[in-house]
C-alpha cells in the first residue's frame, strides 16, 4: 500500500535477475566520452564543460544509449560507489517532486538491464514499469526521496528538488563516493559531485534513477487520483494539460496542488467558497 507522507523514502539493496518482459529500445551509436568526461568531472575549465555538452548533444542526435563511461572513469580513480541522481515532477502543477539515486557496483555493470535503461521520458509507461524492478534488483543500492506540494509552496521548487535528492542520497547504503546528477548541484551535500545537463541521456546510473523516480511518482499520482477523481491525476500525473487546467477552472485546486504555481495562485481551494 502506498504511503502518501510528505517526505516518503524507499531504499533497496538487493540484486537479481531482470524480468523477462523488459522492452528494449534501439541502442544506436555510442561515441567515446572518456576524454571529455575527464575534464568535466573536475570542472577545471569552461572548455571542458563545452566539450561534454557538445558530445552529449552528439549522443542525443544519434539516439545513443546511456553508458557507464562516466562511472568507469570514477571507478578507475578509486571511487567505487558512484550514485546517479535524478528528479521528476519539478514542472507539475500538483503532487510531489520525487528524486531517486542509484548505485551500480562495477562488477554488475554488465547486467542486461543496464543496456535497456534510457531517460525515463523516452520510455513508455509499460517499459518503465518493467525496468524498475530489474533496476532495483541489479543495483547495489537505490533510494527515493519525496517532497510534497505543501513543502514546495513553502520553500520553492528549487529548494524542494534539492531536498528530495538529499533524501534519496541519504537512503543509500553504502554511502556514495561521488554523485552524478542531472542538472542540479547540491552544495549542502558533502560528497564530490558532477552535474551535467541531460545526464539521464548519457549516464546509465542517472538514467536508471530517472526511471525509478518516474515510476514512484506515477504510482503516487494514481493513488491520489482515487482521492481527487475530478482532476484526472491518473492520466496526466499533475502536469498542466488542457483537461487538468479545465478541471482546476471548474473545481478550483485541491490539497495536493501547488498553490504558488500559476495559474493556481488565484484559485479558491476545492470545496471552499470563492
Amino acid at each position: 500500500m502506498l504511503r502518501l507522507s510528505p517526505n516518503q523514502q524507499q531504499v533497496g539493496t538487493t540484486r537479481g535477475a531482470a524480468p523477462n518482459k523488459v522492452i528494449a529500445a534501439a541502442s544506436g551509436y555510442q561515441p567515446d566520452l572518456r576524454g571529455a568526461l575527464r575534464g568535466a568531472i573536475h570542472a577545471k575549465s569552461p572548455d571542458a564543460w563545452y566539450n561534454v555538452c557538445m558530445m552529449t548533444k552528439r549522443m542525443q542526435d544519434v539516439g545513443a544509449a546511456p553508458t557507464f563511461q562516466a562511472e568507469q572513469l570514477l571507478w578507475a580513480q578509486g571511487m567505487r560507489w558512484v550514485a546517479g541522481v535524478d528528479e521528476v515532477g519539478r514542472g507539475a502543477l500538483a503532487g510531489p517532486v520525487v528524486a531517486a539515486a542509484v548505485i551500480v557496483a562495477p562488477e554488475h555493470a554488465d547486467a542486461p538491464v543496464w543496456r535497456l535503461v534510457r531517460d525515463s521520458k523516452l520510455l513508455t509507461a509499460a517499459q518503465r514499469q518493467a525496468l524498475a524492478p530489474a533496476i532495483e534488483q541489479n543495483a547495489r543500492a537505490w533510494g527515493v526521496g519525496m517532497v510534497d506540494a505543501g513543502e514546495i509552496d513553502r520553500v520553492g521548487i528549487a529548494v524542494a528538488t534539492r531536498l528530495a535528492m538529499q533524501q534519496a542520497i541519504a537512503a543509500l547504503a553504502p554511502a556514495p563516493d561521488h554523485l552524478l546528477i542531472d542538472w542540479v548541484r547540491l552544495p549542502q551535500v558533502a560528497i564530490p559531485q558532477s552535474a551535467q545537463a541531460k545526464a539521464d541521456r548519457t549516464m546509465a546510473s542517472v538514467a536508471a534513477a530517472s526511471i525509478l523516480a518516474k515510476v514512484h511518482r506515477d504510482q503516487l499520482m494514481v493513488a491520489y487520483d482515487g482521492c481527487y477523481p475530478v482532476y484526472g491525476f491518473g492520466a496526466h500525473k499533475g502536469y498542466g494539460v488542457t483537461a487538468h487546467l479545465a478541471a482546476i477552472e471548474q473545481h478550483g485546486p485541491c490539497a495536493i496542488h501547488r498553490h504558488t504555481f500559476a495559474p493556481l495562485a488565484r484559485q479558491p481551494l476545492l470545496l471552499e467558497s470563492a
